[in-house]
């Protein structure tokens, strides 16, 4: 089976596009083919997916479709890659009645684990609590590790990691704050009139995440 994992994050805002984004053009520039997915009827991320790796980003949704529709969509168009990564959409739990057609019900029925992307930019050690509460909250849902956004210092990254080691989930690593990463939002979604550079991106997250990790989950 392809490798593959999906992007969550416990709130929309959290930097799941910017790191869904690079870490599908890191992957790209190593070499792989990467086929992106997008949880959701959304148009807008999934342009972009595209214009990254490459081919179309696949939508997969559970209220517009079956478990079993959305199992062959990921392995019609998955199979054939190297890797494939999943941008949740919303807060990871977040679906049209209470957690129905969620990014987390998705990663259950494709059996993918979940990279948390978690912002880190107003707070350390009590992310501790908000971790635990995702990691534990569904025990059908698998959880692959934690990537910090908006990560301050070296010594808040330090703090961080702590709190991984602690809850015993892995750490993954952290993308630092950089102004050009900030993205502005709009009524339909993320404005990328204004996008950095790729390689801005791609360098962080290859100095600051545990990609060659991620292959293996």
């Amino acid at each position: 089976m392809t490798r593959g994992f999906l992007i969550g994050a416990p709130t929309s805002g959290s930097g799941k596009t910017t790191i869904a984004r690079g870490l599908m053009a890191l992957f790209s520039f190593k070499g792989l083919q990467v086929q992106p997915f997008k949880c959701g009827p959304d148009y807008i991320d999934t342009k972009f997916h595209a214009a990254v790796c490459g081919c179309p980003s696949i939508n997969l949704d559970t209220f517009m479709a079956t478990p079993e529709h959305v199992r062959e969509l990921y392995h019609r168009y998955g199979d054939d890659a190297d890797l494939c990564i999943v941008e949740g959409m919303m807060g990871l739990y977040d679906g049209y009645d209470r957690d129905k057609g969620s990014s987390a019900q998705i990663a259950a029925v494709l059996d993918l684990p979940v990279v948390l992307i978690v912002d880190a930019r107003s707070a350390a050690y009590s992310t501790a609590a908000l971790i635990s509460g995702f990691v534990n909250f569904r025990h059908d849902v698998r959880f692959g590790g934690v990537i910090f956004n908006r990560v301050g210092s070296l010594r808040h990254a330090a703090m961080l990691r702590q709190v991984c080691d602690d809850l015993q989930v892995p750490f993954l690593g952290y993308l630092p704050k950089h102004g050009q990463l900030e993205q502005g939002s709009r009524y339909l979604g993320l404005d990328f009139s204004h996008q950095p550079e790729n390689n801005i991106l791609v360098e962080l997250l290859e100095q600051h995440v545990e990609w060659k990790q991620l292959l293996e989950l």
